[in-house]
């Protein structure tokens, strides 16, 4: 009755209009669960206002105070809940060690990869382009599998912590329970003990006046026959009842009064004792029902309903940064806009292995010039040799030989054109410092492919650049590169430039300077390389000089837009070193001193890097190497 008394009271009590004091347990419980249902109240990725629910249940916590064993029913939730707490911190630490090795793996393997590619005798040309952007993009997969991973972990360990904290504040809020109940619980026990005596008292009193009346106690009681009662020293210790007997130890009137006196004043003091003992149980159970009971069921809801939402907001999280990782993989492999660069598919798919063959093969005739040549192909005809055949011809003229006779002939055959003409006959034709065809092509890279990812390293459609050669062989004046036939696809106009260059019967850096650039790039000291360079530049003629500016510095203004091209320096001259070097004049007899390579040696082949090196240092150092007639 006791217990439904306090749940009246407690569901009938108004708020108070000040706010009461917590005890020292609930307001540190209070106060962490309020900063982490805090960190939880933010916006969520998809635009709701709260990732889990973090508002109080009444109803659950009426349901607990009505139950007898509410506070058993939410420390058993809680340790489920702390239970699932640390088995997802577990499964996210293990996930998490996953995917790091998988990045550092993936790392390692690509930037191996490379190295070892570089290192080793593998296919240039396109190919080897596409080999390196594909690692580069394994290498960003595997960054996005290690930020994935400190995530996970991230969130392992939030959960481990938040573990800890609600089984030390459950462990607290029990404990304060604990005292409680056993306080009241040993109030009640004394109230027992002073009933048990008030109860014994009475019945003292009530023998004492039977007896004393004269009655038999068994017809006045209906005891049972035998009864034998033995007082402490509180007790009466004068009334022995066997049967139907009485004795009582003096007759006397004033010691019989004196004697009930005794008894009446024992009830008494029974009475009271029980009385006060009573007033203390009713209200501590009063305390503990309408006040102390609900604030620790309230507390420890409040825990349960912390680590329940904080679990499911750790979820969530771990389900949209799988999802985020998962997507940010594919857009990697397959960008969604143009500006993004070409996927894994399209650089696999730009490679040009015709292109590469016809490149190698002309490398491989200048590298080797000295290899035997397998039987004579030329002879007299009456020893049974046939006459030459004519040679058939190849798109690129690079070869010194076909400089030779276009020299011979005067150049009556391409007295118009573009292509695989002098470049001093150019300028003398077009009336100007840089030919026409350069300054038009780098004009129109500048203006449509400088945000273009991989500008000058991605071929262009061969078809589209053999249409726009014919017509710059045939007029470059009239060829409009603003047409969007040609800014549709910038990588056109590129490869245009560069097929320019190759064709030049003399490469740009000339023949005869070639053993000084090749030997100033070896050189390990970056300032004395620089100057070393600097100084074979300035030995160019006066049109490959102003020719190379001009293409230095747009390539320079190229680089500058890196971050959305993806340009560096570096790419850049493993693109242009091959391309301004040419045949290195290899079959001029060009042959290296102080370590140059010769043609016997490896030729242009394995000058390949001290060309790259070249270029990179001219383009790192083009304000210095041209600051004097810079722009």
């Amino acid at each position: 009755m006791a217990q439904m008394q306090g749940f009246a009271v407690y569901s009938d009590r108004q708020p108070s209009p000040t706010p009461r004091t917590r005890s020292s347990t609930e307001s540190s419980v209070t106060k962490s669960s309020a900063r982490r249902r805090d960190s939880l109240q933010q916006a969520s990725p998809d635009g709701q206002d709260e990732i889990v629910p973090t508002t109080f249940d009444e109803s659950a916590l009426r349901i607990l105070i009505d139950m007898d064993n509410g506070v058993n029913c939410i420390l058993d939730r809680i340790k489920q809940g702390m239970a699932s707490a640390r088995e997802a911190a577990v499964f996210l630490q293990k996930r998490s060690a996953l995917e790091s090795d998988l990045g550092r793996n993936m790392h390692k393997l690509a930037v191996a990869t490379a190295s070892a590619y570089a290192a080793n005798e593998c296919k240039a040309g396109s190919f080897s382009a596409a080999w390196e952007r594909a690692m580069r993009l394994h290498e960003t997969i595997a960054e996005n599998r290690l930020k994935l991973s400190a995530n996970l972990a991230e969130m392992s360990d939030e959960l481990s912590s938040l573990a800890k904290e609600i089984d030390k504040n459950r462990k607290q809020v029990k404990d304060t329970h604990t005292s409680y109940e056993r306080i009241l619980l040993e109030s009640e026990a004394t109230m027992d003990k002073a009933k048990m005596r008030f109860d014994g008292a009475q019945d003292e009193l009530e023998r004492f006046l039977v007896m004393k009346e004269g009655e038999n106690p068994k017809d006045a009681r209906q005891t049972s026959p035998q009864i034998n009662v033995k007082r402490g020293p509180m007790g009466l210790g004068r009334v022995v009842v066997k049967g139907s007997g009485m004795l009582l130890k003096g007759k006397n009137p004033a010691a019989l009064g004196r004697q009930e006196e005794e008894v009446r004043h024992r009830v008494a003091v029974a009475s009271d004792s029980f009385h006060k003992a009573s007033l203390e149980t009713q209200a501590l159970r009063q305390e503990y029902f309408n006040l102390q009971l609900p604030k620790i069921l309230r507390a420890l809801k409040e825990l349960s309903d912390e680590i329940d939402t904080a679990m499911q907001f750790h979820l969530s999280k771990y389900a949209y940064l799988l999802e985020s990782s998962l997507l940010s993989d594919a857009v990697t492999l397959v960008p969604k806009e143009e500006g993004d660069g070409p996927g894994l598919k399209a650089i696999m798919e730009s490679i040009d292995n015709r292109a590469d063959f016809k490149t190698y093969v002309q490398n491989y005739r200048i590298a080797h010039p000295t290899m035997p040549r397998g039987p004579r192909r030329d002879g007299p005809a009456e020893q049974g040799y046939l006459p030459p055949l004519p040679a058939y011809p190849t798109p690129n003229h690079n070869l010194s030989s076909q400089h030779n006779l276009a020299s011979s002939r005067g150049h009556t055959d391409r007295s118009g054109g573009t292509f695989g003409v002098d470049l001093v006959e150019q300028m003398e034709r077009d009336g100007g410092q840089v030919p026409r065809i350069v300054i038009k092509c780098c004009e129109a890279v500048e203006k449509y492919g400088l945000d273009i990812q991989g500008i000058y390293r991605l071929n262009g459609t061969m078809t589209k650049i053999a249409r726009l050669k014919e017509l710059m062989d045939r007029d470059v004046d009239s060829v409009d590169l603003n047409a969007d036939e040609w800014t549709s696809d910038i990588n056109n106009v590129a490869g245009l430039l560069k097929m320019w260059l190759r064709e030049l019967p003399e490469p740009l850096m000339t023949n005869a300077l070639y053993p000084g650039f090749i030997e100033a790039a070896r050189n390990e000291v970056d300032r004395l390389r620089h100057i070393r360079l600097h100084e074979r530049v300035n030995d160019l003629p006066d049109a490959n000089y102003s020719t190379l500016k001009y293409l230095m510095g747009h390539l320079y203004r190229v680089v500058q837009h890196q971050d959305v091209n993806s340009m560096t320096v570096h790419n850049i001259a493993v693109i242009f070193g091959p391309t301004l070097f040419g045949a290195a004049g290899m079959l001029n007899g060009h042959g290296g001193t102080n370590g140059v390579s010769s043609p016997g040696a490896g030729g242009a082949m394995m000058d390949m890097g001290a060309q790259n090196k070249a270029i990179e240092t001219i383009l790192e150092r083009y304000e210095d190497i041209f600051v004097e007639e810079a722009d």
